[in-house]
């Protein structure tokens, strides 16, 4: 019997009678991240690491019976062993692993392979059977080291603060916002001015550093004078475009931080002065090193480039499906 199969509320693990990362409200969920596509309201009970507790209570609601679990710990439900594991893609990220009747299952969630000061890195984890996402499940999708893109992004800040105009880098609020924060600072570029955090990202900042994550100091809007603000870098998910919000910075030079710059024509849609090419998703060359980390003969894909990757593993001798999903973390994000 498989550890995990899909059905229409989610992925679900007939042994332990759960759903990971559950589309619709069911009795038990565990949950690999806080992002909107993965914990959604409703379900009766969760579990999930103690890393995303905060976020989750933030997201989801502060009363929700979440039982809140340390990375590696056991707990055991209907006799099949539940333990979380880093998958480096945001604060509290998990990968799902489940061991029953001497079977072995990963479900990864989202994850990614580089290096982030905000969340544990990815941890390999060997495995029968190994389901995996696939974002930005193509070729092109590779991304330059994170420290050489911070650097373009505090090269672009510095340039607008010395020609008097804000810099407004729109961006994910949970995950992207925090890693953009922590990855400038370790550019040096703070020194240039403010950094002024629309409110959906302030809140989760204070998440992060509850949780120990040490995050130089942000902004509201109404703490920084109109003479900072022209030096200042502006942080605002995608849903504050075209808010009134966005008037009282002028004559601002917009850009997008996302993996999606990494298309030729993706910043030209969005009508922005620039893009960073900044995932927190791994690109393709991450997502083959981590399938073959685990060591899995058989591989499950789920939401993004299904076809392209069950192809190509499948032409590399693995026995490689698909489940079909709901997860849409640009839709969920947007509307943080």
């Amino acid at each position: 019997m498989d550890l995990v199969v899909a059905r229409p509320e989610g992925l679900y693990c007939p042994p332990g009678n759960f759903y990971i990362d559950p589309w619709r409200p069911v009795d038990r969920a565990v949950i690999t991240h806080a992002h909107g596509d993965h914990a959604r309201p409703g379900s009766r009970r969760y579990l999930a690491t103690r890393a995303s507790e905060r976020v989750l209570r933030a997201r989801l609601g502060a009363g929700i019976a979440l039982d809140a679990i340390d990375y590696g710990e056991r707990v055991v439900d209907g006799g099949v062993a539940i333990s979380l594991h880093p998958a480096g893609h945001v604060l509290g990220s998990a990968q799902v692993r489940l061991e029953h009747g001497g079977a072995v299952w990963v479900v990864s969630g989202d994850y990614k392979t580089e290096a982030d000061p905000t969340c544990p890195p990815f941890e390999p984890q060997a495995c029968h059977v190994f389901v995996t996402e696939s974002t930005f499940g193509l070729p092109i999708y590779r991304w330059q080291a994170p420290e050489d893109t911070y650097d373009e992004i505090a090269a672009w800040w510095r340039a607008n603060a010395d020609a008097g105009r804000a810099s407004l880098l729109y961006c994910y609020a949970f995950g992207k916002a925090q890693r953009v924060v922590a990855g400038l600072a370790g550019a040096s570029a703070l020194d240039t001015g403010p950094v002024v955090c629309h409110g959906a990202i302030d809140v989760l900042n204070d998440a992060y550093r509850a949780t120990g994550v040490a995050l130089p100091p942000t902004h509201r809007v109404g703490d920084i004078d109109a003479t900072a603000l022209r030096r200042a870098l502006v942080l605002a998910p995608p849903s504050a475009s075209g808010t009134p919000w966005l008037r009282r910075f002028g004559d601002a030079s917009d850009a997008f931080a996302s993996g999606w710059m990494r298309l030729r024509g993706a910043r030209r849609r969005r009508s922005l002065d620039r893009g960073f090419a900044l995932s927190d998703h791994a690109d393709w060359p991450g997502l083959l090193r981590a399938i073959a980390a685990t060591g899995a003969p058989r591989v499950i894909v789920t939401h993004g480039q299904v076809s392209v990757m069950v192809r190509w593993l499948a032409e590399r001798g693995l026995d490689a499906g698909a489940f079909a999903t709901e997860y849409d973390e640009d839709a969920a994000e947007a509307g943080a």
